[in-house]
């Protein structure tokens, strides 16, 4: 028997993340950056339904606008993504530069205009360059072609450190998901940008449906600063290359992948050192558990602790007590603790304190709540805050 030392020495090189069945994509630089792609779009070869989201903020700008009209049909196609510019907040030039990459575009996807979802992520309030875009944009031709879903998480960031992928399947279908987003955020609605392309074959309602219900336990339960995006975006492609599954199947595998993202997106938020998770049980129902696990994750006062592993834990009392039209919390029911370890009710004593230290010390910090009322339960996702935050957003569009 002859064996192959090299491979046997050295684990094998897991294959790059490949799109499902009938999606490609391409990745350019547009000019909205100084250097890099900034510009990516991704296209089913075939007709494809879909389901979207978009940010509810009353200066949702002219990409969600055009993307709202566009989505209601349930069958985009396809979405193309612009870097480093939200073109929010820039009137009737904004609206028509929006429509005009998305009908320059659409001939080169094979696609109609009104089947292409437009995202837009970066600075608010100036006018897209179309100067440098069309240009650039004219030049693209079908050897552009040919882009990862990496390449595509990467030409969508702005301030995140690192790009986002998942991926999952059910039955002979994948999911494969991208997303960006590290600060302004606190989804209503939906996430930043986020996108999941599947080759599973769904009707739209039951697509739609599956959709919200992983969005609301997933990207709704995700916040780093509360600030919610004026270009919040979340969809979902369906084409059913790979042929009909499991409904119920697809929903779970689903609301697992969009879990995937939202625990980058936390991680890797804005001078993000650690990931803040806040589990709440006991509550009269998911609203309420999710409205105090907010005020807890969203805390300055507890995600600043976090960050220096002060084992100040009243702060989580504090920001429990801050929901003052709740008056169905009773301070007598309620418990909390870091990880397994209870600091609330009982008093921890100088040993206690000195463990909880060290578990506000590791690299993800889990805040549990009972509430003492119900069953329901919810867990958020969020991060610590650190000098780095502040710095990043006073410096950013100087």
């Amino acid at each position: 028997m002859t064996h192959d030392h090299a491979s046997s020495s050295s684990p094998a090189t897991p294959a790059p993340l490949a799109w499902p069945l009938g999606f490609r994509a391409l990745t350019a630089h547009g000019g909205l950056r100084a250097e890099g792609d900034d510009i990516s779009a991704v296209v089913s070869d075939r007709p494809a339904v879909s389901a979207a989201m978009f940010t509810r903020s009353r200066f949702a700008g002219p990409a969600v606008r055009l993307s709202r009209a566009h989505a209601a049909g349930r069958r985009l196609r396809a979405v193309v993504t612009l870097a480093q510019n939200a073109n929010v907040a820039t009137g009737a030039e904004g609206e028509r530069h929006a429509a005009e990459v998305v009908a320059r575009l659409a001939p080169l996807l094979g696609v109609p205009a009104d089947e292409v979802l437009l995202g837009s992520t970066g600075v608010i309030g100036r006018p897209l360059p179309m100067a440098a875009l069309r240009p650039r944009i004219a030049a693209l031709g079908p050897t552009a072609f040919g882009a990862a879903p990496l390449g595509v998480a990467r030409a969508m960031m702005t301030t995140d450190t690192r790009p986002k992928t998942a991926e999952r399947r059910v039955g002979a279908a994948r999911l494969v998901g991208v997303a960006k987003g590290v600060g302004m955020l606190e989804p209503d609605m939906a996430t930043m940008l986020a996108y999941v392309f599947t080759d599973a074959e769904l009707g739209p309602e039951a697509l739609d449906a599956a959709w919200r219900a992983a969005v609301d336990d997933s990207f709704h339960c995700l916040s780093v600063d509360t600030d919610t995006s004026t270009s919040d975006t979340a969809a979902i492609f369906a084409n059913g290359a790979a042929g009909p599954v499991d409904e119920v199947a697809f929903a779970a595998a689903l609301r697992e992948l969009c879990l995937d993202p939202v625990r980058q997106l936390a991680g890797d938020g804005e001078g993000a050192t650690k990931l803040l998770r806040v589990e709440v049980s006991g509550a009269r129902d998911r609203a309420q558990a999710r409205t105090v696990a907010k005020s807890v994750v969203n805390s300055p006062l507890v995600k600043a602790a976090v960050h220096g592993a002060d084992p100040n834990w009243g702060r989580v009392l504090m920001a429990i007590g801050k929901n003052t039209d709740d008056t169905a919390i009773d301070p007598a029911r309620v418990t909390v603790r870091f990880g397994t370890l209870p600091v609330h009710p009982a008093e921890p004593g100088a040993a206690t304190l000195a463990a909880l230290a060290e578990i506000m010390r590791r690299e993800e910090v889990t805040i549990g709540v009972g509430l003492g009322i119900g069953d329901a339960e919810v867990t958020v996702y969020g991060c610590d805050l650190s000098a780095g935050y502040v710095r990043i957003n006073a410096d950013y569009t100087s």
